[in-house]
């Protein structure tokens, strides 16, 4: 069995000034090229955007759950090993991109809102 790689989960929430229109076009648009230039540098291996729908069915789940309000979407970056993230933040170039990364988030994200934690997935239902 192959060792699960690292990941990292970013539930996102936008600056008050932004509608959530506004603050998703920004991240695709502008936040995931730059996740992309630096993508080598942080050896991430995958990077997704999961973009938060203004639907019945989503605010359907979410109250019937009693959940709180719903984030304005979810980032998702891999890496193959832990090892790989840290090495990748002892670099100077590593450094560099993490920096412009951040500098770029607080452009449209509310982070002190928005919660990151690192995790290993464990598959349970697979195609």
């Amino acid at each position: 069995m192959l060792d699960p790689m690292l990941k990292l989960v970013f539930t996102l929430r936008r600056l008050p000034e932004l509608s959530r229109e506004e603050f998703q076009r920004y991240w695709l648009e502008n936040h995931a090229p730059l996740v992309r230039k630096n993508a080598a540098a942080l050896r991430i291996h995958r990077y997704v955007q999961v973009h938060t729908t203004d639907d019945e069915i989503s605010t359907a789940l979410r109250v019937s759950r009693g959940g709180p309000e719903e984030y304005d979407g979810v980032a998702e970056l891999w890496w193959l090993t832990r090892e790989n993230l840290v090495a990748a933040l002892e670099t100077p170039e590593g450094q560099a991109a993490g920096q412009e990364l951040l500098e770029d988030e607080r452009r449209f994200i509310d982070l002190s809102r928005s919660p990151l934690w690192l995790g290993e997935e464990k598959p349970q239902v697979e195609p």
